[in-house]
């Protein structure tokens, strides 16, 4: 069975007529075009996957990454301008190394954690067998997770501003805000005095944290203005605690001004966002754990 880059190709192919597939019939489709036999089908992963399903599934996810496929609604994917041009320069085969020609797919970088062990990136001129087994579990756990915080934030700015607000609660209340007895609330809506959220830090609300949470597009990144309207609606409720999410970014004007106000703001740019949900588990499901071995020496002395 071919690798998951070997899959790209024949992504592409199927879906070279501009149809929108439901992602399952979409593995079918291509496990049925290049030719999978039965016993490759039933191939399963120590997860309990069907391997052929998560190579495929690997293959369309770094695809729509590089916007070659877009997800017109959920669960479906369709070719792009991207990907047409893409099947048209490599018609025999395409591999990771093409996809990183384009911008959106090489920009893809994982995000390292503070706590985090250095993570050793397979590049073109490395391969896997340079690194060391540790090397490579980390580094195939560190693309994993810039994966799903990628799709996180997909989904976040295809949801309702409801739903983000309260995702926003949800992981502030998973890192403990809000007490044990988790008193968070949103008031998001035409009323809201510039605020979506709120977080009492004691059971009488003397110890307050306001919530802004904005669901923007990359490319629509959240300036100085946007930050002090929040600061002044932090004033208008007589606090001086906020945390300012934002599914895209901040400009470095923005950042300048939240550390120089009194009040004490934070800001959260949406891969940061992302990489709390997995963190905190919101969002997220574990599926496998794996546990790594060494000699114990001491036992043989």
């Amino acid at each position: 069975m071919a690798t998951w880059d070997g899959f790209l190709l024949p992504v592409l192919q199927v879906l070279k007529d501009g149809e929108t597939v439901q992602a399952r019939d979409l593995q079918d489709r291509v496990a049925d075009h290049v030719g999978l036999t039965p016993e490759q089908r039933d191939e399963v992963l120590d997860s309990g996957q069907l391997r052929y399903r998560n190579r495929i599934g690997w293959a369309v996810s770094s695809l729509a990454r590089a916007g070659a496929l877009t997800r017109p609604r959920r669960g479906s994917y369709t070719v792009t301008d991207v990907g047409r041009r893409l099947l048209a320069e490599h018609p025999e085969r395409i591999d990771e190394v093409d996809l990183r020609q384009i911008p959106a797919y090489r920009d893809h970088v994982p995000a390292r954690r503070a706590n985090s062990s250095p993570v050793v990136p397979v590049t073109d001129d490395r391969s896997s067998s340079d690194l060391d087994p540790v090397e490579q579990i980390d580094a195939g756990i560190a693309r994993l997770r810039a994966e799903v915080a990628a799709q996180l934030v997909e989904r976040l700015r295809a949801a309702t501003p409801d739903f983000l607000e309260q995702s926003v609660l949800d992981v502030l209340v998973a890192m403990g805000y809000g007490g044990v007895e988790q008193r968070a609330r949103r008031i998001g809506g035409s009323g809201d005095g510039g605020v979506d959220g709120v977080i009492d830090q004691d059971p009488l609300g003397l110890a307050r944290i306001y919530v802004q949470a904005k669901r923007y597009a990359a490319d629509n990144i959240v300036g100085r203005p946007q930050v002090q309207g929040f600061v002044g609606a932090l004033h208008g409720q007589q606090a001086n605690q906020g945390v300012f999410i934002t599914t895209s970014s901040f400009s470095r004007e923005a950042m300048d001004y939240a550390r120089s106000v009194n009040a004490s703001v934070i800001l959260i740019d949406g891969e940061r966002f992302a990489n709390l949900m997995i963190d905190r588990g919101v969002g997220v499901q574990a599926v496998q754990t794996y546990t790594i071995v060494k000699l114990d020496e001491d036992y043989f002395e």
